[in-house]
């Protein structure tokens, strides 16, 4: 493959090409020789946009993001429910379904004992979610479906619990550890005042952590 002569398209060719070698080989498995070796480029066209395989995971962790964020955007304008309560379940539900918001949860998963990706992953819940899914329970404080006098607050502990707390790789749990946990984590928001975790939502949450083989091997 020659050289992309525009940086755009060469920068979405690596990003492109090194999600598919971290995914199919794992991150600690792919080389920056790898990588280069599948696009076909010369080691300046790599380097010229980043200095290290860790650059390219950040550059590939920040466009997930940003998809999410956009996804979760593009709900928000698009969902159509009765109440808020009912708005923030089903956006809830579509961003747990959604496959491509979660395309690289197995590569980023080989991150999660990485102090510098739990922190970035505290961070992006706190000051980009939060304040988001609160904007949507005080709306539903207003139509009566949400009564929790701390949607901030509220919103922020969720984002914590379900991104950080659930997540069973950090803690080495098993599936029946994950889901009495997120059982407790929907009989904490009921009572909160915050009915926002559905069954469904359960399910979905479970079931991702079993498709990236994120539960204790000893069950």
């Amino acid at each position: 493959m020659a050289r992309n002569k525009y940086p755009e398209q060469t920068l979405e060719q690596i990003l492109a090409v090194s999600s598919k070698l971290f995914t199919e080989k794992g991150f600690e498995k792919t080389s920056i020789q790898d990588i280069i070796d599948e696009l076909g480029m010369s080691k300046g066209a790599i380097y010229h946009h980043f200095k290290s395989k860790e650059d390219i995971l950040d550059a590939v962790m920040n466009k997930q993001f940003s998809y999410a964020a956009k996804m979760l955007d593009d709900l928000i304008q698009n969902t159509q429910a009765s109440n808020a309560r009912e708005k923030l379940v089903e956006i809830l539900e579509q961003i747990v379904a959604d496959p491509d918001a979660h395309s690289m949860d197995g590569v980023l998963s080989t991150q999660i004992k990485n102090p510098q990706f739990v922190v970035t992953g505290i961070q992006e819940g706190v000051k980009k979610d939060a304040p988001i899914i609160a904007k949507i329970m005080m709306e539903g404080k207003e139509d009566g479906s949400i009564t929790t006098d701390f949607p901030i607050e509220c919103a922020e502990v969720f984002m914590l619990l379900v991104n950080i707390w659930i997540n069973p790789l950090l803690f080495g749990r098993g599936h029946e550890e994950t889901v009495a946990r997120l059982h407790f984590l929907q009989h904490m928001m009921r009572v909160l005042g915050a009915d926002i975790v559905s069954d469904q939502l359960l399910h979905k949450i479970s079931e991702r952590h079993s498709d990236i083989g994120g539960y204790r091997q000893d069950e």
